[in-house]
């Protein structure tokens, strides 16, 4: 039987965007203009968090709706299981035909396929289910043929496009000089063309679209005149003990990260020194607010041609990130570890039924991005999976907060690397005790680690987490409690696909209730 579709969707997600960086949450200096007015028209999440990091776990988590500990997406390069279902499969059963512009890092499971198949030399395959109309890998080969096209001598390859044009000035760090391409031939603005033509042409059909973007992910070159948009002199001071030494103390992780800390890949600038001047740390943070408004004047222009042709009165908008990104917090730059920084994101939702009173408000219960799939699938009438991790916002959206609501956040970390057994050789460690929970409430954050030390931080009288107090006699009764919650809260998410299933006399028997 067919299903009509009950409307469209438009997932958007940029890549490594802290949750700070936007002119609604409060910034002092970023302009997001189009963003604001979107979250002005919708609900912004203002306590939202990723589930783990990089790229490849926290689209997992995103797109199946899982926490890393049960989908076990622990890394780049890790596969995801293909029994689990995920938010295109499911999507498919309300009629739509899911379409993916940009890329879903996603790395096949390799059990049953020929050692020779193409996909098992790459971490960046395509999620099953969606419709795709434009792949967008780490070598971005259709943005790097048209800029060939319009006559740009770009070469084949991510690190040859994205060259500095000119030094930088006395005054400004060493990722401040332009990009080679113009901002309208930017990556950002190829993929928001091909969203727009996409579009275009399915004006009177629901559809589903999800949009990822690179930016502000590195390399940090911007285009005239996003790379000259904010001065590093107005750029806030990164939240940090005041030494590398005494942030280093903290964890012997911190201790080893900071010892080999190296931010090339980071910037984009070759031969840059681990030990960045406070000139280019606060340039790095003014080139990334770049980036941020670029990305938000390309989903403008989505959001503009959305608004004419009169499809946002019909139209779920979400957009989020996969992960954050330190910018110097903490001595560090990249997504890792157990910091704020590269797990609290940004989360807006427009919906068209959301009341009028109701637009504009800003919700402050913890959320996480496994709650996004279980949000899309009930605002197009489908069943949540039992897989899912996560619960629906969707009472949010109608200005009705949950009777029974989560009280912390939570996310995982993986450090493991099975290829080079790097850090588990440093710690003396197998592969299965490089793994880290977190355990995150209003007043404390608490890190359980499986083969290191335990963190603890104070976050009303510690908010910058410089002082970890796991150990202190005076906080063994907080560790204990936080220790507990922890055990609770995993205890009632593991897998229950087939637990709450039962066989018997009368048949098959399954529950499927919503999670604690």
């Amino acid at each position: 039987m067919h299903t009509k579709p009950r409307g469209n969707v438009l997932f958007i997600t940029a890549d490594q965007w802290r949750a700070d960086t936007l002119g609604a949450a409060g910034h002092p200096v970023v302009q997001t203009p189009n963003l604001d007015r979107l979250a002005a028209s919708g609900v912004r999440f203002a306590n939202h968090f990723t589930q783990t990091a990089p790229c490849g776990p926290a689209r997992a988590s995103l797109l199946t709706g899982m926490y890393m500990a049960n989908h076990r997406v622990v890394g780049n390069g890790a596969p995801l299981d293909r029994r689990f279902t995920n938010l295109a499969l499911e999507v498919r059963k309300a009629g739509h035909a899911p379409t993916l512009i940009g890329y879903t890092d996603t790395t096949v499971d390799p059990r049953g396929l020929d050692p020779a198949d193409p996909r098992l030399r790459s971490y960046e395959g395509l999620l099953p289910g969606f419709d795709v109309e434009l792949n967008m890998p780490g070598a971005p080969i259709a943005w790097l043929t048209w800029l060939r096209n319009l006559g740009y001598d770009v070469p084949w390859g991510e690190d040859g496009v994205y060259e500095f044009v000119g030094t930088p000035p006395a005054e400004r760090g060493a990722t401040f000089p332009p990009a080679r391409f113009a901002a309208e031939h930017s990556e950002t603005a190829f993929l928001a063309n091909r969203s727009i033509d996409w579009l275009e042409s399915r004006t009177q059909d629901p559809w589903f679209l999800h949009l990822s973007m690179l930016a502000p992910h590195p390399p940090w070159v911007a285009p005239e005149p996003y790379n000259a948009m904010y001065d590093p002199a107005d750029m806030t001071a990164p939240v940090c003990a005041d030494t590398t030494a005494a942030e280093a103390a903290q964890h012997p992780l911190m201790e080893h990260w900071l010892g080999r800390r190296s931010v090339d890949i980071f910037t984009g600038s070759r031969g840059l020194a681990a030990e960045m001047s406070e000139l280019d740390q606060r340039q790095a943070r003014a080139t990334y607010c770049g980036l941020v408004s670029e990305v938000d004047a390309n989903l403008g222009r989505i959001l503009d041609f959305l608004e004419t042709s009169g499809q946002i009165d019909n139209t779920l908008i979400v957009i989020t990130t996969d992960h954050g990104e330190q910018l110097g917090d903490h001595h560090l730059f990249g997504k890792l570890g157990w910091f704020e920084q590269s797990y609290h994101v940004p989360l807006i939702i427009h919906d068209p039924r959301t009341p009028l009173d109701q637009r504009g408000v800003v919700v402050d219960r913890f959320t996480e991005a496994i709650d996004i799939m279980p949000t899309i699938l009930e605002w197009l009438g489908l069943d949540i999976p039992a897989q899912c991790d996560g619960h629906a916002l969707t009472p949010f959206l109608q200005g009705k907060a949950p009777q029974q609501w989560r009280e912390a956040a939570h996310w995982e970390f993986d450090f493991r690397n099975p290829r080079s057994l790097y850090l588990e050789k440093i710690f003396g460690l197998t592969p299965d005790q490089c793994g880290m929970t977190i355990l995150r409430t209003s007043e404390h954050k608490y890190v359980h680690m499986s083969g290191l030390p335990a963190i603890l931080y104070n976050l009303k009288e510690d908010p910058g987490e410089t002082r970890n107090r796991a150990g202190d006699p005076a906080m063994r009764g907080v560790q204990l409690s936080l220790l507990e919650q922890m055990m609770t809260w995993r205890m009632a998410h593991d897998d229950r696909v087939l637990a709450n299933t039962s066989l018997g006399p009368e048949g098959i028997h399954t529950w499927n209730g919503p999670r604690p």
